[in-house]
């Protein structure tokens, strides 16, 4: 279902041996059929938006902290046109003045912390999840115990389709490393403490000014809005626990590339 809920498959087909028109039903047998017909005893367990009010089976929120005991102890099950028990994984909820909630990324992070010994699982560790919702989850003695989240890839994505910074981009299949870190230093400097609102329209201004590449601005950009990420989550660490802790970064080698760059110089 890694297309997500909102495009699931509309075409009916024969699913077991049953005429199956169920979006859910029709996604699974996509992504899984293959395994189950070699397989049929395969335990199957599911997480993120197929377990919200929209998806297969709702699998209600748990608060924080949250630890793998919980959560399993949680599971919601859907019984398969297949004959398949799907135990789907809830998500988990963040109760503060401004909730917080996700959806698979604790899935994710609890299998960091089921391959790790005793020892490390019981320090402070941060755990980052970058993406177009990005999570910092802190994590202390294998639970949960807190999360943030920026929007910066969703923002990023939108600022180079549906505004007037993307005009003068010109896209680069090339990672610009010169360009991602001038950008991370600008969001990083004084020149950045008046925040993304308004150092974002620099992509374009030094663009008209001749002082940045057409094809280096989608990379200025990504590296200002990973640095105004990043320089506030070290400023909520330093502000609540007056010490930087260790990171683990979960996600694709190239957005991990970028953030362990971002961390780096931020003194993580």
């Amino acid at each position: 279902m890694s297309a997500g809920i909102m495009q699931l498959p509309t075409t009916p087909r024969l699913i077991a041996g049953q005429f199956c028109s169920d979006g859910f039903e029709l996604a699974f047998d996509q992504a899984c059929g293959d395994w189950l017909d070699a397989q049929p005893d395969l335990p199957v367990i599911a997480c993120g938006m197929v377990g919200s009010a929209q998806g297969w089976r709702e699998a209600a929120y748990r608060e924080t902290p949250a630890s793998v005991n919980e959560l399993s102890a949680a599971l919601q099950t859907v019984r398969s046109v297949r004959g398949v028990t799907v135990h789907i994984i809830p998500g988990v909820l963040q109760r503060s003045t401004l909730p917080n909630v996700m959806r698979g990324e604790e899935t994710q992070v609890l299998g960091v912390l089921a391959g790790m010994d005793a020892g490390q699982s019981s320090q402070q560790l941060l755990i980052g999840l970058p993406g177009s919702h990005s999570k910092w989850v802190q994590v202390e003695r294998g639970r949960i115990v807190h999360f943030d989240t920026f929007m910066t890839g969703e923002l990023y994505a939108a600022l180079c389709a549906h505004t007037i910074l993307g005009r003068t981009m010109q896209p680069s299949e090339a990672f610009d490393e010169q360009a991602f870190d001038r950008g991370l230093s600008i969001a990083l400097s004084d020149a950045g403490s008046a925040g993304p609102l308004s150092t974002i329209f620099s992509t374009r201004t030094l663009g008209l000014t001749g002082q940045l590449a057409a094809s280096a601005q989608p990379d200025y950009l990504s590296g200002l809005l990973i640095g105004h990420e990043l320089g506030a989550i070290a400023r909520l660490h330093l502000h609540n626990h007056e010490q930087l802790p260790a990171v683990i970064l979960i996600g694709s080698d190239s957005l991990c590339t970028r953030y362990a760059r971002g961390l780096a110089v931020c003194g993580f």
